[in-house]
């Protein structure tokens, strides 16, 4: 998956860090990556989608989130759980 960073990220400590790389359209009359200029990073556009197939993956395996025992039996091999809190009494039955 490409990475769209943010204007700035590469000067400003803050904007790197990984919870707040967050796109920002870049705007301005000078700005760089608004005029795709040769050797700045890559905008956001129409193209870069992921395919349809591979979407709400988490590495090419699907992501199934279990809420009960009954959901946990229907989980198949290629498929991560990612489980809520299920009680003591329900898992005793």
């Amino acid at each position: 998956m490409r990475k769209f960073l943010r204007t700035g990220t590469r000067r400003y400590k803050k904007l790197g860090r990984k919870k707040l790389q967050r796109w920002r359209k870049a705007r301005g009359r000078d700005n760089k990556i608004r005029e795709k200029r040769a050797g700045r990073s890559r905008r956001v556009e129409i193209g870069y989608r992921t395919k349809k197939s591979e979407r709400d993956k988490i590495g090419g395996k699907k992501p199934v989130f279990v809420r009960n025992i009954k959901e946990a039996e229907e989980v198949t091999k290629g498929d991560i759980v990612i489980i809520a809190k299920i009680g003591i009494k329900n898992i005793a039955r």
